[in-house]
């Protein structure tokens, strides 16, 4: 593929809307949960909200890169999709603790799949010379749901219900299925799905060729997985009436970031990019962490979030850069069970840091700020490679 070829084509068209209605999907009932989990009486586990959310997602990772090299792009992205769809409905009826959690855990396969395939999508059509302003156009569209689906989902549940909010959600997902509908598949080897594929050797779960990019993504995503257990009660702490406010300002500064982000990454380099980003993450959680206003923690909200749009196509464009073409899913699906288990980590120990006391809570962001510049001093030290020729 030519270097000046059109990217912008209708086929990328249809993924980039598909990715929006994706993330705004799951996205719009985030800063209602904890209040949720809270009227369930079961506070003291608001950090597997999202743990178990993305334990799934990372478990489910190997299985989604395998059948994405194998039976093809699109079918794992519509599993994902349909997933979002069915726990839309689920979600009013798990009125309990258990089946909360329960439900949580199983909600997770949703990110497992839909991503995966994506991304070894836009990789298959997308010549290499411009992947990341590829990714950052990409990026750029998931960001939009994903600020729009928090302002959009707390919205609901204010006029009119929070059961409101969940069937929502469930109508955006079927939405990015039937887009999906009217794409190609890009897989040219394909072969029928059979539940032995579901048999996974060691060596087919992790992809050692980028072992670097997920090295930086776990250290930095632990920071989102932080914001995403405490920003709720943060809001209310600062008498923000919609929790999903910050995560408007956070993703709206993202969007605007991430095609010029990934833009310098195709002519700079990754790293290069990613060190800046991390600098700034690693301000954005301490001003988070400690902001005395409304104003002020949406201002750090904002901040936050240009860390996130620099760091995550441009992780993604590099992960793509030292794969195989051949091991593609894998190598994507490996980042992603990184992904996973940084936000994950995240959501898990700042739920125990905080312990529902707002006193806490800075602690929680400082021990990000402190991963973040770990990021940072990786590589600095370790000078890793940003592409591998062969592949």
């Amino acid at each position: 593929m030519a270097a000046n070829q059109n990217i912008y084509t209708f086929q990328f068209g249809l993924l980039c809307l598909s990715s929006f209605l994706f993330f705004s999907s799951f996205n719009m009932i985030i800063p209602e949960l904890p209040a949720y989990l809270d009227r369930m009486g079961g506070g003291e586990y608001k950090g597997l909200i999202i743990a178990l959310f993305t334990l799934t997602a990372g478990l489910s990772r190997p299985f989604s890169g395998k059948l994405a090299d194998r039976i093809g792009r699109i079918p794992v992205m519509i599993f994902g999709a349909v997933i979002c769809f069915i726990c839309g409905f689920l979600y009013p009826i798990a009125t309990s603790v258990f089946w909360f959690l329960a439900l949580r855990f199983f909600h997770g396969l949703s990110t497992g799949f839909k991503p995966t395939g994506t991304a070894a999508y836009v990789a298959d059509v997308i010549p290499a010379q411009r992947r990341g302003e590829a990714m950052g156009v990409l990026g750029l569209c998931g960001s939009l749901g994903m600020a729009s689906g928090p302002a959009i989902g707390s919205t609901l549940a204010n006029l009119y219900s929070l059961e409101v909010t969940f069937y929502a959600s469930s109508v955006s997902a079927i939405m990015s299925v039937l887009i999906l509908a009217g794409m190609r598949e890009t897989l040219v080897d394909r072969e029928p799905f059979q539940f032995k594929l579901l048999r996974l050797d060691w060596s087919e779960v992790l992809e050692p060729r980028v072992w670097a990019p997920c090295v930086v993504m776990l250290f930095t995503t632990y920071s989102f997985g932080v914001a995403l257990t405490l920003l709720p009660d943060q809001s209310d702490a600062l008498g923000i009436d919609n929790r999903g406010l910050v995560f408007m300002y956070m993703t709206i500064a993202s969007v605007a970031v991430r095609f010029f982000a990934g833009k310098a990454s195709d002519r700079y380099g990754r790293v290069i990019v990613l060190k800046w980003a991390a600098s700034i993450l690693i301000i954005g959680c301490l001003f988070l962490g400690y902001a005395p206003t409304g104003s002020w923690f949406l201002v750090a909200g904002a901040v936050f979030g240009l860390a996130v749009g620099m760091n995550t196509p441009t992780i993604y464009a590099w992960t793509i850069d030292l794969s195989h073409p051949e091991r593609r899913g894998r190598a994507i699906a490996t980042m992603y069970i990184s992904l996973e288990l940084g936000i994950g980590l995240g959501a898990l120990t700042s739920g125990w840091l905080y312990s529902n006391e707002l006193e806490r809570l800075p602690y929680a962001f400082v021990v990000a700020s402190l991963l973040s510049f770990f990021a940072l001093l990786f590589m600095i030290i370790s000078k890793p490679k940003q592409a591998i020729a062969s592949a």
